[in-house]
């Protein structure tokens, strides 16, 4: 089969397309799932460039989130059979490895796994919409609505809001019946994000989001009043006592992650002072995948899809990823 191979950590220059990549072959209990669509997440990135104790088997074919069609099956697998369209739930929920990490994952025409990391795809969904949804939209999902409560009336910061995570938090955000602040880098972005559902746009590029914030809602008072309900911030790093002092008086600072850097510098007075809640989300759960199918299924949701790349230029689609030029997700296609 053809696979785009990393044989050691770096860039993306170390991803090496094999033409003849051997077959996997399905063993008890496992499945193979002929590769329809891959679509890739900032953790790639981190699985290419290699992260501090993480050891991960090398050479190995990366992509973590995928659908397809079921190829074949094993012994002792039932329920399903050649032809079915699945999503893959990239987590194995019995041993906690991770697919395209830990494992060979979807940037590949064939992928080996167990039966019990596939989900059905609802007819009506595509297999680019379905790939989107595991990781980015996973986590987004169990960040706003189960572990963020975002209601009606909330006014909500989305920082980082036109990667998959937050085009997927804008929807959700949206849908609950918040205010919607996108933050965004460009002009570009910024239009596409109000088409998207957001209320307000901030371009963080060439402006303090902070005393955006401070300007159009007020500076938070101790007394109540000023600032958001809500800041969903996984970007870390410098953002994050700016994103702190936009809360308002018992506000929430929403978090599943740190692309820009997880040991910030911090001040923990506005924590106590605004009695602010840090809300940790870490990765979804196995329902949360249903629901969003469901979602898609229903029109409610629309993953939101850049580009689509043949496998032969995953290293472009990287590139996109990497210089922060994709707005929702970026495909691949075997």
């Amino acid at each position: 089969m053809k696979a785009q191979v990393l044989h050691q950590h770096g860039t993306r220059e170390d991803i090496r397309f094999e033409a003849d990549w051997p077959d996997p072959v399905a063993g008890e209990g496992q499945v193979v799932v002929r590769i329809r669509a891959c679509t890739l997440n900032y953790h790639d990135i981190f699985t290419m460039r290699g992260m501090p104790g993480i050891r991960v088997p090398l050479p190995v074919i990366m992509g973590i989130d995928a659908a397809g069609e079921v190829a074949s099956i094993g012994p002792g697998v039932s329920g399903f059979a050649p032809g079915d369209r699945v999503l893959i739930d990239p987590i194995n929920r019995q041993t906690g490895k991770l697919f395209g990490e830990m494992m060979n994952g979807g940037l590949a025409e064939l992928a080996v796994l167990e039966a019990h990391m596939l989900v059905p795809m609802p007819d009506g969904v595509g297999f680019a919409e379905a790939a989107a949804l595991p990781c980015a939209y996973g986590t987004a999902y169990r960040m706003m609505v189960t572990r963020g409560a975002v209601e009606a009336g909330e006014k909500v910061l989305i920082l980082g809001a036109s990667g998959g995570v937050g085009t997927c938090c804008v929807q959700l955000a949206r849908m609950a019946g918040a205010h919607v602040i996108a933050a965004a880098s460009s002009p570009e972005k910024m239009e596409r994000l109000l088409a998207l559902g957001a209320d307000e746009v901030i371009n963080y590029a060439e402006q303090d989001f902070m005393k955006q914030i401070h300007a159009l809602h007020g500076k938070p008072r101790i007394a109540g009043g000023g600032g958001v309900d809500v800041v969903v911030n996984f970007t870390g790093g410098e953002t994050w006592v700016p994103a702190l002092r936009c809360l308002k008086r018992h506000g929430r600072m929403l978090t599943c992650g740190a692309t820009a850097g997880y040991a910030p510098n911090t001040d923990i007075r506005y924590i106590w002072t605004f009695e602010q809640n840090i809300v940790g989300s870490n990765g979804w759960e196995r329902e949360d995948v249903g629901k969003l199918l469901d979602l898609v299924r229903d029109g409610a949701l629309q993953p939101v899809v850049d580009s689509t790349y043949p496998l032969e230029d995953t290293r472009a689609a990287f590139a996109a990823l990497e210089e922060r030029r994709i707005f929702g997700k970026a495909v691949v296609v075997p």
